[in-house]
């Protein structure tokens, strides 16, 4: 049977075999379930993936992201933190962002940490290094406000930006201080987990009527989102602290002296909190911690590491969501066999025919699960993307009973099948080819792992999730239009809501028609009129939020965030993407015409004839419109979007009936302008930089991570927007293309000055 702890890695074929098609596509598959998987998780606290589901879909993404950089699929974990703050409670804008953190599960990576630090850094392998090693606490993050000593504020993680404000709440946990002591400085965020123990735990299902919360990290999320505070006082909740947000004078210099500082302040820290001189030092930490883990009290899921110097962590900052000197080495899975009563397919946003595993209830790790995901077609029959055996060949069957396994409070996934308790006379499954939900064609193209509904707007599921993934809370976040209302308005006759436009005409539909709102289950006069408030609220929204609600396929949070800030305005943007059009297909037409080049030949002067391939094709008629490779190529350019993403938007824009949907919602709006990276104006503010050569002085990634910082833009090739190019020794094409182009270039000394290094 094949080991739980080798199925939880999630990967079914070597990353290096794959064609850029095939990572494409599973890249594609693995952004979908993983933002579903946030939003569960952090928004709602009914989570529907399995930690370590969750954890080996983010670290296959991640190793896709590394081999095919040109193809970064930006709806992954490393782009999203948490879920954006319910609607219920006011809402805290965090002065410094609350991070995620990297995953880890093997010691091998722990090795692998160390040296990408060291590598950062410049630092060599006999140059001291320290890091600290805590136990990963199951529960739910808070960031803690204290000015002048005295708590001032309280609020959840929420999307990391903006948070849920509990203060009344946390004011009722006996482990937050209301005054601190020992001095502190007059601005301090104090952040760290609120959790509930096991004793607590069991007394609070014992004593509550007619609820039973599935673990305790439920408990807790649960307890500190109430409404009423009361209720949160009656519950049992306890805190421990190992972080800090805004500051106005440090704590001490180091990771460890931090915490005994916010120790000798009243907080309560982690006892087993370790320093560690070396990556066996803390994989040894790890094992020692993970020996005591059910002897604890409290639920954790791993060790937490880092680095312990913190000038070294200020100058290894942070990658778009998790900070680049830490990284958490999760525990291994649990396991349980179960029956499979059934295999159920649901329909996404995007079409894809997701299968669904329908499991006789069982208790996995204390908690009861009856559901898990199968991925996809190909998962259900053994194989993986290449048609290579998993599970030995073993393909899964209604009637089996399967090894399901999990690591935290969530679904599980199924890992193996017992042949010996396969019913006589059961079938090999066999997944559909036409859509359950419209009768369209399921077609699978070639390269996808995932079979997808050709039915588009016609779908009814199709429609309906997109409509849903518009009003989530990532994207226009309406308050009393959640998912049960986008159904129930969706198949109204008198007042439908069928793309988003009608949204924001809600009102005027309804002030004209006889069949009111307020007549309807569900409604009356003031929850109407509180809904049409809720929507009026946000005509006004952010570029970035707006172009990650319109569900375009590889376009997330963090992809809209980096094309908001690289066109700054909606106009900008859309002119962009129309001006982009015709060069996009000519750039398809070159690549297929290269493709036919490349399988005809395979001699010395190959590449010369690709070249002059694509030269041709670039240079058909009819000709392209005056501007439009420039626009191509600056898209291409965005450090972070490349082909993948742009041709998925440049589509989507020059469909006819996307680009009226998509017109008749801009009509609606206020399309806010991004803000600036950098509050501060410098040299290089809203500037686009390109790097190329070796940097001698500094690596390349801290200085890609300080020119954002300084509110530059970092692109991955030369345009003719390209504003400055910085070349080290080695550069090749770049320098000689921003020469033609006449883009300034520097090198490395002077880009230090600007730097301030």
């Amino acid at each position: 049977m094949t080991d739980p702890k080798t199925a939880q890695t999630g990967e079914s074929a070597e990353v290096e075999s794959l064609d850029s098609d095939s990572a494409r596509a599973e890249m594609a598959a693995l952004t979908a379930a993983l933002r579903q998987a946030n939003e569960d998780y952090h928004g709602k606290d009914a989570p529907t993936l399995s930690d370590a589901d969750y954890d080996a879909r983010k670290r296959r993404l991640a190793a896709l992201e590394a081999a095919f950089p040109d193809l970064v699929v930006e709806n992954s974990p490393t782009g999203q933190v948490g879920a954006a703050p319910s609607a219920g409670f006011g809402k805290i804008t965090h002065a410094r962002r609350m991070m995620s953190l990297e995953n880890a599960f093997a010691a091998e990576e722990i090795d692998d940490f160390t040296a990408r630090i060291r590598s950062f850094l410049s630092l060599p392998a006999s140059a001291p290094l320290a890091f600290t090693a805590e136990p990963k606490i199951d529960g739910l993050s808070l960031s803690l406000r204290y000015e002048d000593g005295r708590l001032v504020q309280a609020a959840t993680r929420g999307d990391g930006s903006v948070g849920e404000n509990v203060t009344a709440n946390a004011r009722t946990i006996a482990d937050i201080p209301e005054i601190l002591t020992g001095a502190p400085p007059a601005i301090l965020e104090v952040r760290g987990e609120v959790y509930m123990s096991h004793e607590d735990f069991a007394r609070l299902n014992a004593s509550e009527s007619g609820r039973t919360f599935a673990n305790p990290r439920n408990a807790a999320a649960g307890s500190l989102r109430q409404l009423d505070p009361a209720i949160t006082a009656a519950r049992p909740l306890r805190f421990f602290a190992y972080s800090w947000g805004e500051m106005s004078a440090p704590l001490a210099e180091t990771q460890m002296g931090a915490v005994a500082r916010m120790a000798e302040m009243g907080f309560q820290t982690n006892p087993l909190t370790r320093l560690c001189a070396s990556a066996a030092e803390m994989v040894a930490t790890w094992r020692e911690i993970e020996q005591q883990r059910a002897t604890l009290g409290y639920d954790i899921d791993g060790v937490v590491y880092k680095v312990n110097e913190l000038g070294y962590q200020e100058r290894l900052g942070f990658r778009s969501t998790t900070p680049r000197w830490a990284i958490a080495h999760k525990f291994p899975a649990e396991t349980a066999w179960t029956r499979l009563n059934g295999i159920d397919i649901q329909v996404g946003r995007t079409g894809a025919l997701s299968p669904v595993a329908r499991l006789e209830p069982v208790t996995v790790g204390g908690v009861v699960v009856s559901n898990a995901t199968l991925h996809n077609e190909d998962y259900i029959a053994g194989r993986d993307s290449t048609g290579a055996p998993i599970r030995e060949g073993r393909d899964i069957r209604a009637g089996d009973w399967v090894m399901v396994y999990r690591a935290g409070d969530v679904i599980p996934k199924i890992a193996d099948v017992d042949l010996s308790r396969r019913p006589a006379d059961s079938q090999p499954y066999h997944f559909p080819e036409t859509c359950p939900e419209c009768g369209s064609d399921a077609l699978r193209e070639p390269g996808d792992s995932v079979r997808r509904c050709s039915g588009g707007l016609i779908c009814p599921a199709q429609a309906v999730e997109k409509l849903k993934h518009f009003v989530s809370r990532a994207a226009f976040d309406i308050e009393g239009l959640g998912a049960k209302q986008v159904e129930m308005f969706f198949g109204d006759d008198q007042l439908p809501i069928r793309q988003p436009a009608e949204i924001f005409t809600l009102a005027k539909r309804d002030a004209g028609n006889l069949t009111k709102l307020k007549n309807r289950d569900g409604f009356g006069e003031r929850s109407a009129q509180k809904l049409f408030e809720a929507i009026e609220e946000k005509r006004r929204i952010p570029l970035a939020r707006l172009l990650f609600a319109l569900g375009i396929r590889h376009v997330g949070e963090v992809a809209a965030a980096t094309l908001a800030r690289h066109f700054g305005t909606w106009e900008a943007l859309s002119a962009a993407l129309t001006a982009a059009a015709p060069a996009a297909h000519r750039h398809v037409q070159a690549d297929e015409a290269v493709t036919a080049e490349r399988a005809a030949a395979a001699d010395q002067g190959r590449r010369a004839r690709l070249k002059e391939t694509r030269d041709l094709v670039w240079a058909t008629d009819p000709p392209l419109p005056e501007g439009a490779r420039a626009a191509w190529e600056d898209l291409v350019s965005i450090d972070g979007i490349g082909e993948v993403v742009a041709g998925s938007l440049v589509t989507t824009f020059d469909q006819p009936r996307e680009r009226e949907v998509i017109d008749a919602l801009a009509k609606e709006l206020t399309v806010l302008p991004a803000e600036a990276a950098s509050s501060e104006a410098t040299e290089i503010s809203g500037k686009t930089l390109v790097f190329t050569g070796t940097l001698e002085k500094m690596t390349r990634a801290e200085a890609k991570a300080r020119a954002e910082a300084m509110g530059a833009k970092v692109a991955g090739s030369v345009s003719a927007k390209t504003d400055l190019l910085i070349a080290g020794p080695g550069a090749g094409s770049k320098a000689t293309k921003a020469a033609a182009l006449g883009v300034t270039v520097i090198d490395e000394d002077e880009w230090l000055r600007i730097a301030g290094r």
